[in-house]
């Protein structure tokens, strides 16, 4: 979870700690030779790709631009590319870097519809109809979204494989209304991590165990990894996790993006395989915060079928990218959150205290320290919460969704039957936790969910962030990427997603610097519903800092200086 070592929960960490060049060329055949991989195969770290993306790829150099969603307006308004060139150039790159090359195993299939729907796009922009900034952009899903078309929606197991949803989620859907056109389903770590106290980010038993691109025996982190690997390495323009806690951020973190969990409520949940009815929140994950605020204000809208969402009425913007201001930060007051936040990693610290420096310069005013005294209270209670809560909401949606596989002991069964596919390097011992809870009205249940809320809300950040008039509070993201480790699982050493995570509240990550080449992050997290404010202050620090850097790809860490 998040904080200093001190502060972990009582198991591992399930959650977290996530223009273009060439020729156009025939759509590559979806799904069959783009998932060929083998779940058990491990990360060995010995890929022979060292360098960029056109070393050696297949694919042109210029691929490696790091296109953002505007770049490719222009290029469409132009002439100079359209949305199935665009899609065609994107698959080309997907089988060159994801299943060739560095292998890095972020996509677990891509969408046989791609072609058609571009092409439909394009038809439209050419009879003047332009459905905003992202018509014609493609996008890439983590595989716990449902999408009703050919793709599976899985959430990484075998034990859902075979049987596409029967509709969109409700947030595809605004995505494919926007323009979108949805490429591919991305790997992640399976049941969104919520599994095994011992699993590793990334493996899911549909797709092997993804890579960090940055470099490749590391971890892209869970259980978004597969959209933050394939982000980060070009192969969609954005792309959209999940987070119960870390999700988004974590990943985000490790493969240097830009990642927005939203307030509880923003977005619908409807159509994503659940853990938690309140901290579950789907949400962008770019390369750029202006990229981010487009996917956010394409997602938001009112769901009869998410109760949670009419929470958002008068709060919702349509249009995030109006909050950027390169001066944000000036006259702003930023809290820094230290206590189990900071000192879990000396690079990290660094990291953000040069950023620190950057905001002073900006013209922010610094609250040192700011403290969230309450963190270190919210592990043993946030593990009982999201026992209760997945149990009762992963039960109602595979009952809901049909299938084989119609409760949580079915998936349990399920993965025993299938030991060799499904437990081959850890097991489910989460899963046996939850199955032993009992319904909602359990005592014990509203007992730890009211001491969540009281501890991350109002002596928490609400508290904190009051008593001295704080626009955000502010902390590093997390630690640099760890080895991958099957036989050990995750070994991070801290984060800070949880206390914004149990509060329900919005969280934005911004990348902010490099330890030995791999990336880290900086937070800016703030009450419920102020994505507007943090997107001004996460767009003035990332315009000013403008750490982001294209992965190299290597096939590990280059530690310059030490002995050999």
């Amino acid at each position: 979870m998040s904080g200093s070592a001190d502060d972990r929960l009582p198991r591992r960490s399930f959650l977290r700690y996530g223009a273009l060049g060439g020729a156009a060329i025939v759509l590559p055949t979806p799904v069959g030779t783009l998932c060929s991989v083998s779940a058990q195969t491990p990360p060995t770290g010995d890929s022979p790709q060292s360098g960029g993306a056109g070393s050696g790829t297949g694919v042109d150099a210029q691929t490696q631009d790091e296109a953002t969603i505007d770049d490719l307006q222009r290029k469409m308004a132009s002439g100079e590319e359209t949305a199935v060139s665009l899609t065609q150039k994107y698959l080309a790159r997907i089988d060159a870097i994801d299943r060739k090359g560095p292998a890095l195993r972020s996509i677990l299939e891509t969408n046989p519809d791609a072609g058609s729907i571009a092409a439909s796009l394009d038809a439209e922009r050419k009879a003047g109809k332009v459905r905003g900034p992202l018509h014609g952009i493609p996008v890439l899903l983590k595989d716990n979204i449902e999408t009703g078309d050919g793709m599976m929606t899985t959430a990484g197991s075998l034990a859902l494989a075979g049987a596409p949803a029967a509709k969109d989620a409700f947030i595809v859907a605004r995505l494919r209304e926007a323009g979108a056109v949805i490429l591919g389903k991305t790997n992640l770590s399976e049941w969104a991590n919520f599994r095994s106290t011992h699993s590793s980010s990334g493996w899911s038993g549909r797709g092997g165990q993804c890579r960090n691109p940055y470099a490749l025996d590391r971890n892209p982190s869970g259980s978004s990894s597969g959209t933050g690997a394939a982000i980060s390495a070009n192969l969609a323009v954005a792309g959209v996790g999940s987070e119960t806690d870390g999700s988004i951020v974590s990943p985000s973190n490790n493969c240097g993006l830009v990642g927005v969990k939203p307030t509880v409520g923003l977005i619908s949940r409807a159509g994503i395989i659940p853990i938690s009815h309140t901290q579950d929140t789907a949400g962008p994950m770019t390369r750029s915060v202006r990229d981010a605020a487009i996917m956010l204000g394409a997602m938001v809208g009112l769901d009869v079928s998410d109760p949670a969402t009419a929470s958002s009425s008068n709060r919702a913007k349509n249009d995030y990218t109006q909050y950027l201001d390169a001066n944000g930060l000036k006259g702003a007051r930023i809290g820094i959150a230290r206590k189990r936040l900071f000192g879990y990693h000396s690079g990290a610290d660094a990291i953000a205290t040069e950023a620190i420096d950057t905001m002073k310069s900006l013209g922010a005013v610094i609250v040192d320290p700011a403290d969230v005294t309450t963190i270190g209270a919210l592990g043993d209670p946030e593990f009982e919460v999201l026992l209760y809560e997945f149990k009762a909401g992963l039960n109602k949606y595979l009952a809901a969704r049909g299938g084989a596989v119609k409760t949580l002991k079915d998936a349990m069964a399920f993965n025993d039957t299938n030991k060799d596919r499904e437990l081959p390097y850890f097991g489910q011992e989460i899963f046996a936790m939850a199955q032993k809870k009992g319904p909602l009205t359990d005592p014990k249940y509203i007992k730890a969910l009211e001491a969540c809320r009281v501890n991350s809300r109002t002596k928490g950040i609400d508290l904190v962030m009051t008593h001295f008039k704080l626009d955000a509070l502010f902390c590093p993201t997390g630690a640099p990427a760890w080895l991958t480790d099957l036989v050990d699982g995750d070994h991070d050493t801290g984060g800070s997603s949880t206390i914004a995570a149990v509060a329900g509240y919005p969280h934005i990550t911004v990348p902010a610097g490099f330890v030995f080449g791999m990336p880290v992050g900086v937070s800016f997290i703030g009450r419920a519903w102020s994505e507007p404010k943090l997107f001004k202050l996460a767009y003035a620090f990332e315009q000013a800092s403008k750490k982001r850097a294209a992965p190299k790809f290597l096939p590990t860490v280059e530690l310059a200086g030490q002995p050999t």
